[in-house]
């Protein structure tokens, strides 16, 4: 009789530890369900003039150190769709934002034409890129190197 009353405490507590056991499990599956339904949502919404907008590098001599480093812009896509490089090279033109940056490309300087054939970009720019330009080997190489990156560069961005 003892041996039957063991037995059956020790099936009881089987049961019990079972029924736990499927309640844990259900518990933890529900939860699992439930992070996998949450959805994220933006604090503020993306507007549609932000979505047409994308990120260019334009290569300017840095007053103090003298080295070309980028200044990032952002501009409407559709500005620079229509004439990639006749856009990044009037950016160029105009001059950086930043005060500690100074443009290479000469004042007054304007683009007659731009004219992509195969994998050479033609570039026609008036008389003052010359006439006006500073001189020498040094502002003449910033003034190259700050046109080709610029042109390169901002293709993948």
């Amino acid at each position: 009789m003892k041996n039957k009353k063991i037995l059956i405490i020790l099936l009881i507590i089987i049961i019990i530890l079972g029924i736990i056991g499927y309640i844990i499990y259900e518990k933890s599956k529900q939860k699992t369900v439930q992070n996998e339904i949450v959805e994220y949502i933006p604090e503020e919404e993306i507007s549609i003039d932000e979505l047409r907008k994308t990120i260019v590098s334009l290569y300017f001599n840095q007053k103090d150190t003298g080295t070309l480093i980028p200044e990032a812009r952002t501009i409407d896509v559709k500005e620079i769709t229509k004439n990639p490089y006749e856009t990044l090279m009037n950016l160029l033109i105009e001059g950086p934002k930043n005060d500690r940056l100074e443009k290479v490309i000469p004042d007054g300087t304007k683009i007659n034409k731009t004219e992509l054939k195969g994998d050479i970009l033609y570039i026609d720019l008036s008389k003052e890129f010359i006439e006006n330009h500073k001189g020498g080997a040094e502002e003449e190489s910033k003034t190259i190197y700050s046109i080709v990156n610029t042109l390169t560069r901002s293709k993948r961005s």
